[in-house]
């Protein structure tokens, strides 16, 4: 079954929620089959190439909040991370433009499944456990290496342009489908707005692959065989 799914790597709920999906996904049954598929939606588009004040103060002022709520908000949001098992730094996060992270994972995509798997990861966690600028080539560089990806292969593909289309489609495939939030996952014929929980996660997994195994549900009229007809 393939699962596909909108997420920013500057998106905290998107690092939590792909960390519980994958937590329902090792639920299932050995031997199922699954297939993840991450399309891009960054954001800001607009942001920096290069970090610029601090992450407390640009949640305060996007949301209108004095600085000591937005602190609390971070840090619950944060906490939110830590019981998922992950090292969650968000309060201080280096806020860059993600496209060539996006990029990136679309040229890893092409190396195999299990490279822009580890490569996602990685970059999630550079960007909210190590507090590294997503949009530095070198940051990318490192990550992308040591998800088994060749440096200076890498290194070319950064300095073209390759994928930005790519990117682009993938925004404006979400829009087209109503999507102006992430994380969003689609699985089966659901549509998973948001990290909910592992448990609804496995439930809905559950429920799309007992539809997938029984098959489309079409509706049967008369016809004929090499026998004779079937009138209904």
């Amino acid at each position: 079954m393939n699962i596909t799914y909108w997420s920013d790597y500057a998106c905290p709920y998107c690092y939590i929620g792909e960390t519980r999906l994958k937590k329902a996904i090792a639920e299932l049954p050995a031997g199922t089959s699954i297939e993840l598929e991450m399309k891009s939606f960054q954001l800001d588009p607009a942001a920096p190439q290069r970090s610029a004040g601090s992450t407390l103060d640009r949640f305060a002022a996007k949301y209108g909040l004095s600085t000591e709520e937005a602190a609390a908000r971070i840090e619950d949001i944060s906490e939110l991370g830590r019981q998922e098992g992950l090292e969650f730094n968000y309060a201080t996060t280096l806020f860059t433009n993600t496209m060539d992270a996006h990029r990136l994972t679309k040229y890893a995509t092409t190396k195999g499944a299990d490279v822009a798997e580890r490569l996602s990861e990685a970059l999630f966690e550079a960007y909210f456990s190590k507090n590294l600028e997503l949009a530095d080539h070198e940051v990318l560089l490192d990550v992308a290496q040591a998800a088994g990806l060749d440096r200076q292969e890498t290194a070319a593909f950064l300095s073209s342009s390759r994928y930005e289309d790519e990117v682009r489609l993938d925004e404006r495939e979400a829009a087209r489908y109503g999507v102006h939030a992430v994380p969003f996952f689609v699985i089966g014929r659901y549509g998973v707005p948001g990290a909910v929980p592992a448990e609804q996660l496995e439930s809905v997994l559950s429920k799309a692959l007992e539809e997938e195994q029984a098959g489309p549900d079409a509706p049967e009229g008369a016809s004929c065989g090499p026998d004779g007809c079937r009138i209904r």
